[in-house]
């Protein structure tokens, strides 16, 4: 007979979510997107980062 497989309990799991951040470019005046997949509790630091860098 074939074993049934069954998940392991998972505690402590934490909630993510997708940020998206707009950010336009100095030299051309466009606009380019900032993909993250965080914690909760880092959302608030990546959008009150304003440097452009990646």
């Amino acid at each position: 007979m074939a074993k049934k497989a069954v998940a392991s309990l998972q505690t402590g799991a934490k909630k993510m979510v997708k940020a998206i951040k707009m950010l336009k470019s100095e030299k051309t005046g466009s606009y380019t997107f900032k993909h993250k997949i965080l914690n909760v509790e880092e959302v608030k630091d990546f959008f009150d980062n304003t440097s452009s860098s990646k």
